[in-house]
């Protein structure tokens, strides 16, 4: 089948992610159930307009951008391989969606987070996880992907082997982390190369990280804390501390500086809010 094609060639030559290819792979199943008994290689763009309207009833401008960015995705690769002569999707416009400031939390939250000291089963895993999310300003993919060997102690740096788009990079960890991962090493008993494990014995994958990112944010009064909040506080905190935002782009493994450059909207109304509580004339409202 064209789609189970398509999405190995996504995996294999674009490095997607576990996320896009079950975001693209659910859009292209609900395509297909809607224009059956055709193949959706045989669609034409009334079909995805269709489809994109019945869609659009209970989803968000965001979902729906995405749905779009599947389809013509899809299709720029059906054109690409020779399985259709025009593309019915390229047409397609995704909304306007409105761009949301990073959800980040302040240092004084991300301190309570760090050094929260919980009985819970698993607290050492947890408070290494945390630590590292907050302390390297890695994803949470990547940090499901990471093993025991791709932490330097000597040198303090992790090496993040797969990375977006299967980038390799080298970011530092910060003492606390260090400590924390060295802990949480120390107290297994197993012989497994992966960094985090479920209560299984198996690496941890992405659900149970956010699940646990979660509930740490709980106990330590951050209520609906998710992992890339703490990406997202990794880079403001050392924004706002002087760091260089190209360092910064380098250390995320942003591939554009654009993408970086979110986080100094985070950073200049945080100076905003500073000027508006102590400037003279802010405080005229002149």
């Amino acid at each position: 089948m064209s789609v189970d094609r398509f999405l190995d060639a996504l995996r294999a030559e674009r490095g997607a992610s576990p996320h896009t290819l079950r975001a693209y792979g659910h859009t292209l199943e609900r395509l297909t159930n809607q224009v059956a008994p055709r193949p959706v290689e045989q669609v034409k763009r009334s079909d995805l307009r269709a489809f994109l309207f019945a869609v659009a009833r209970d989803a968000s401008s965001a979902t729906l951008a995405r749905h779009i960015a599947a389809l013509r995705t899809y299709y720029r690769w059906l054109l690409k391989t020779g399985r259709i002569t025009v593309s019915p999707a390229e047409a397609l416009e995704p909304p306007r969606v409105g761009r949301r400031l990073p959800r980040h939390v302040s240092v004084a939250e991300a301190d309570a987070l760090v050094t929260l000291d919980s009985a819970v089963p698993n607290a050492l895993r947890d408070k290494a996880l945390v630590e590292l999310l907050y302390g390297a300003g890695i994803r949470v993919a990547e940090a499901s992907g990471l093993d025991r060997r791709d932490v330097d102690f000597g040198t303090g740096l992790v090496d993040v082997r797969s990375g977006k788009g299967k980038k390799e990079r080298r970011v530092p960890l910060g003492e606390p982390g260090l400590n924390a991962i060295r802990a949480w090493l120390d107290s297994r008993t197993d012989a497994s190369e992966a960094m985090f494990l479920n209560a299984r014995g198996a690496r941890m994958s992405t659900r149970s990280m956010h699940r646990v990112v979660r509930d740490q944010g709980r106990l330590a009064g951050v209520d609906g804390l998710h992992p890339h909040a703490l990406r997202h506080s990794y880079a403001t905190h050392m924004l706002d501390a002087g760091a260089d935002l190209r360092g910064i782009q380098e250390l995320l493994g942003h591939e554009n500086l654009s993408t970086t450059q979110r986080y100094t909207h985070v950073s200049v109304e945080a100076l905003l809010d500073s000027y508006r509580r102590a400037h003279p004339h802010a405080k005229k409202g002149t």
